[in-house]
């Protein structure tokens, strides 16, 4: 019977992943259309919402569907309490359910990350702080980067 059950969800699940994943990329894709600043300036109104709201909303949805079901135990720290969080260690898929949880904050991703296909884009609308592993003073840059973010008094997402 599990086999069964497995024959049955497994394709059942992939197809609405699927679903779901084309949802995030055109939520993303919509809130970053003519975007001004061109991720050098935050995100604002409408379009910050709609990215905290939405891809949020569905980033949980897909782990739902995969089997996840996560409770949160006290309260997520405000952008005034906490600019940056931490999360570590940060080397599978799962730190997206940190993202889901706390309103799809800006996150530090390696730079060749922006270009995937769909994921990319997604990526892109959250405005990363890029790390490239080819420039010798990205270590540097990105400790600025996050700084200036940091102290920006609101302006920016908080930043994991």
């Amino acid at each position: 019977q599990s086999v069964l059950q497995g024959i049955i969800l497994l394709p059942l699940r992939a197809v609405c992943i699927t679903f779901i994943l084309l949802l995030a990329w055109l939520s993303a894709s919509i809130a970053t259309f003519c975007q001004p600043g061109r991720g050098f300036l935050p995100l604002r109104g409408w379009r910050r919402r709609m990215i905290q709201t939405t891809l949020s909303s569905l980033t949980r949805t897909a782990f739902f569907v995969m089997g996840f079901q996560v409770k949160v135990k006290g309260k997520v720290a405000s952008l005034a309490e906490a600019p940056i969080f931490v999360a570590a260690p940060h080397s599978s898929f799962f730190d997206a359910i940190i993202c889901a949880l706390t309103g799809m904050p800006s996150i530090v991703s390696r730079a060749e990350n922006l270009s995937t296909p769909v994921f990319g884009t997604i990526l892109r609308s959250l405005q990363p702080v890029a790390v490239s592993r080819q420039d010798p003073d990205s270590r540097k840059n990105t400790v600025a980067e996050i700084t200036r973010r940091a102290l920006s008094r609101g302006q920016w997402p908080q930043v994991i």
